[in-house]
């Protein structure tokens, strides 16, 4: 503590030094000189001034001189991109700065820079200059070695990365062209200068099964293999539960219960039971009670919060658990006696939770359903599948009245519902894709995300009037100025969003998805819609969620595949016996921030993640069609070419370069490409025919070329 008073005492004694008006800027030994610095000091001399630099109140010039940061001097996070140009995202600040590529000064993707904005601009975008790094981002990079004679290089995966990576002869540990390796830095260049490397891991063979995957995984750190202690602890874990652990709950073992989940499922965490008394419904929503067997502070609960979450990548899962867990003792397998959180909900005729009761409970699944089975039921009214599951039928029925209800009321309040097609793709043993479509949505699945919502929502409301720490799931509201450009944008296609003074009502963007349904622009106005808005996160503040249009909500379903459910299990749990004293509460108040904070960022690098193995596969995918013509849409204009997307999801591009019968030139104002002699026009949602021409697994690029444009 007292080595943290000195540093902040000669942090303040430097920056009156640096700031007084005879200060003339100096090199680091000038400094030394200047100051006298004993040669023992000259370390913390170099460590306040790095902490000064890093909070953007001194910097360093091209000669090496530490000066005053001006006004226009923040630090913020670079983002390349793979045309050398840049943005620096300032943290707390929507929007970012642009670094054209002369002003970069060798910063590359993911560094912590400092960065000097121009003065006097008044254009849309405020433009910049890297000052200094501060901080490397990426010490290791996951790309495709390139070999020459005397030496090799690799092409980073990430495109943002910008620069290739030069490799001496003597640190290519062998890596032939086409090899996908990990690189270690070890120089990182300047403007002028490529990074150097050595290559640390070889992968594998671009072209080998599974090799792709592998080198997301590793280039997100997504951690694959569970320590050994966490495995230890696992053989205390019984396979069923113990008698021991079923003293003091609920034993609903009795109510008819049942799981419905896609297909290929293993790890089960949610399981519904309802009836009907009158005009009101009794739902009960029970959740796998993970904390049963995840202790606070053990090896398996440090592991979990590393991950933050399971992730999904086409054929594989790196779960968040480990599977005797994921797969086993805390997943609701049907026939079985399981441990469950529930939340039992009575709610009334317009779909308002007239009461709720929070419980520890015992249950035992009856059947363990598939979405498609109970679509059949309540969708196709498919007489074979009602008489398979014949005791069930009335219960599925009661759920799909209910799930409507619900979904009516949240339409009602303004909730906003995205439903873009996602995409399924199958792949073979070998992990080659087979089968791209998009994911079918149906009732099954609507039932499920209504019950899960509103549990979600009544779990959150009763903590937040208990005054407890908890964990929330929030979504702040739109960026003014990403609204307005949303409105000028949509005025191009004749429609209009009614803006408030300060801010725009969620029923707003709700009514305008409702007037572009099956309209050929509505897959680009969605996309823009959801673009404008920011990501949703955790925090320990309650201050709504503006996508659902609700006061309050949390993610309490399903703790097997997120920490943060996990979480607030623990908290409910403490609460309904009586333990959340001053000290409990004290404890949630310390840990629950960074909890939040920690979890964020693992969504966010899971859903990286997930992306891009997309991304892959569909290449992939699109590599054994070329040559093929397929009907699309064109879901994006920019100025370097058409975005087209196929109907089972695929995207590529045509470039207008490639564009041979006109020179065409992009109209940023009208989202449209214009012919200059034949004025030809290019615009969203226009219904084109186009030849795959290319697919490149390594640049993870489609190419396009237009056939023929449909009127």
């Amino acid at each position: 503590m007292q080595e943290k008073v000195m540093l902040e005492d000669k942090k303040k004694m430097l920056k009156e030094f640096f700031q007084d008006k005879n200060y003339k800027p100096m090199k680091f030994k000038e400094l030394v000189g200047f100051l006298q610095v004993p040669r023992s000091e000259k370390n913390e001399l170099k460590e306040v001034l790095d902490l000064l630099i890093s909070e953007a109140i001194l910097v360093v010039d091209t000669k090496g001189q530490y000066r005053v940061a001006g006004e226009g001097v923040k630090v913020g996070m670079f983002s390349g991109t793979s045309r050398g140009f840049g943005f620096v995202i300032l943290e707390g600040d929507e929007d970012d700065i642009f670094i054209p590529e002369n002003a970069t000064k060798g910063a590359l993707h993911g560094d912590k820079v400092t960065v000097a904005i121009k003065e006097g601009q008044t254009g849309r975008r405020k433009e910049g200059a890297i000052v200094s790094v501060l901080e490397r981002g990426n010490t290791e990079i996951v790309g495709t070695f390139e070999k020459s004679r005397n030496f090799g290089f690799v092409l980073p995966d990430n495109q943002k990365f910008g620069k290739d990576i030069f490799i001496p002869k003597e640190f290519t540990k062998g890596a032939v062209t086409g090899h996908k390796v990990v690189v270690k830095i070890t120089d990182f260049g300047d403007a002028t200068k490529s990074p150097e490397g050595k290559v640390v891991e070889i992968l594998g063979h671009i072209n080998d099964p599974g090799v792709d995957i592998m080198s997301v995984v590793k280039a997100n750190n997504l951690p694959v293999e569970f320590p050994e202690e966490v495995m230890r602890q696992l053989n205390n874990i019984p396979e069923e539960i113990d008698e021991k652990d079923m003293v003091g709950r609920m034993d609903i073992r009795n109510l008819q219960t049942v799981t419905i989940d896609g297909e290929d499922a293993k790890d089960l965490d949610d399981a519904i039971t309802i009836t009907k008394i009158g005009e009101n419904y009794q739902l009960g929503v029970h959740i796998a009670d993970v904390t049963n067997y995840v202790k606070e502070g053990s090896a398996l609960d440090k592991e979990a919060l590393k991950r933050g979450t399971s992730v999904y990548l086409v054929d594989r899962v790196i779960p968040m658990l480990p599977h005797k867990l994921s797969n086993g003792i805390c997943s609701l397998n049907a026939g079985v006696d399981r441990l469950a959180l529930s939340c039992f909900m009575d709610i009334d005729a317009k779909g308002n939770v007239i009461g709720h009761r929070v419980a520890e409970t015992i249950i035992k699944v009856d059947r363990r359903m598939t979405y498609t089975s109970v679509a059949k039921i309540v969708e196709d009214n498919d007489d074979e599948e009602k008489k398979e599951y014949e005791e069930l039928v009335p219960m599925f029925l009661l759920m799909q009245e209910l799930a409507e209800i619900l979904r009516e009321r949240r339409h009602k309040r303004g909730s906003i519902n995205f439903d873009f097609p996602e995409s399924k793709i199958i792949v073979d043993k070998k992990g080659k894709p087979i089968e791209v479509k998009p994911y079918e949505r149906n009732k099954a699945t609507k039932i499920i995300e209504e019950f899960m919502l509103i549990a979600n929502e009544t779990i959150a409301e009763d903590f937040f009037w208990q005054e407890i720490p908890f964990l929330y799931r929030t979504h702040e509201n739109p960026d003014e100025e990403k609204i307005r450009k949303l409105a000028i944008f949509i005025n191009n296609f004749g429609h209009s969003i009614k803006i408030g003074q300060e801010e725009i009502h969620p029923k707003e963007l709700q009514k305008l998805l409702l007037k572009i349904e099956d309209t050929p622009e509505e897959p680009i106005i969605s996309r823009l819609t959801l673009r404008s808005m920011k990501q949703a996160r955790y925090t320990v503040a309650n201050t709504g969620h503006f996508g659902l249009s609700a006061k309050y909500y949390c993610h309490f379903t399903s703790p097997i595949r997120r920490y943060p459910d996990l979480q607030i299990h623990r908290i409910i749990k403490e609460n309904l016996n009586g333990k959340m004293g001053e000290n409990r509460i004290n404890h949630y108040d310390k840990i629950l921030p960074e909890v939040a904070d920690h979890t964020s960022k693992t969504e966010r690098r899971a859903d990286e993640s997930e992306r891009e193995v997309e991304k892959l596969k569909k290449v992939e995918y699109m590599m054994s069609h070329i040559g093929e013509t397929f009907e699309g849409v064109i879901s994006g204009v920019t100025s370097w070419g058409l975005y087209v997307e196929l109907p089972n999801t695929v995207e590529g591009m045509v470039r207008v370069s490639e564009m041979k019968d006109d020179y065409y030139i992009y109209d940023e104002e009208h989202y449209q490409m214009v012919g200059e002699h034949t004025k030809k026009t290019y615009k969203l949602g226009q219904k084109v025919i186009v030849e795959v021409m290319n697919a490149d697994k390594i640049q993870r690029t489609i190419d396009f070329e237009l056939v023929e444009v449909q009127e």
